[in-house]
C-alpha cells in the first residue's frame, strides 16, 4: 500500500491498486471503507463469470462487473480472449455512464460491441452478442448526442445472457 503517491505494486513490480474503491470503482482514501473487490487473482470460469457479472450489474456495480469479466478474460483462450475483453469493455462503457463520463462511455461501448460482434450473433455461453452490441452502439450514439442523462435504465442493466 502506497500513502505517497506512488503506484501500488506486486512483489514483482507490476502495478496494482490495493487503495479501496466506491460503488462505482472510484479510489477512495486509503484507510476508507470501500466496496468489497474482486480478488486479482480470482478466476472464474465462462458461466461463473457471467453469472457473478450479472449480478454485479443488476445491483449497479458495473465497475466490479468490469472486474470479474476482466478476471475471466486473463485465464480465456486465444479464442475467445477478445470477447471478454469486450465483455470487460462494457461493463467498462456502463462505469462511465454512471459516473457522467458520456465521452469515455462511448468510446468504451464502441469498443466492446467491435470486439464482441465478431462472436455472434448467437454467442457461446448463452452470450447475447447481437443485443449487447445493438444495445451498446445505440448507447453510445446516445451518450453522444444527449449525454450521460438521456441513459435509459435498460442501458445500464442489460442481460448478457440470451433468456433460455
Amino acid at each position: 500500500m502506497s500513502t505517497s503517491g506512488e503506484r501500488d505494486r506486486d512483489p514483482a513490480g507490476r502495478a496494482r491498486s490495493a487503495r479501496p474503491r466506491d460503488a462505482m470503482g472510484r479510489p477512495l482514501p486509503y484507510g476508507a471503507a470501500g466496496e468489497p473487490r474482486v480478488p486479482e487473482d480470482a478466476t472464474f470460469t465462462p458461466d461463473e463469470g457471467l453469472a457473478e457479472a450479472q449480478r454485479l450489474i443488476d445491483t449497479d456495480r458495473p465497475f466490479h462487473a468490469h472486474e470479474v469479466l476482466e478476471a475471466v478474460w486473463k485465464s480465456a483462450g486465444e479464442a475467445e480472449r477478445e470477447l471478454w475483453r469486450g465483455m470487460a469493455q462494457l461493463a467498462v462503457g456502463l462505469t462511465h455512464v454512471r459516473r457522467g463520463n458520456a465521452r469515455g462511455a462511448a468510446a468504451l461501448l464502441r469498443r466492446a460491441a467491435d470486439r464482441i460482434a465478431p462472436y455472434g450473433p448467437d454467442g457461446p455461453y448463452g452470450i447475447d452478442i447481437a443485443g449487447l452490441t445493438a444495445l451498446a452502439r445505440s448507447t453510445a450514439e446516445r451518450m453522444e448526442r444527449e449525454g450521460t442523462e438521456a441513459a435509459a435504465e435498460s442501458a445500464l442493466k442489460p442481460r448478457l445472457t440470451r433468456p433460455e
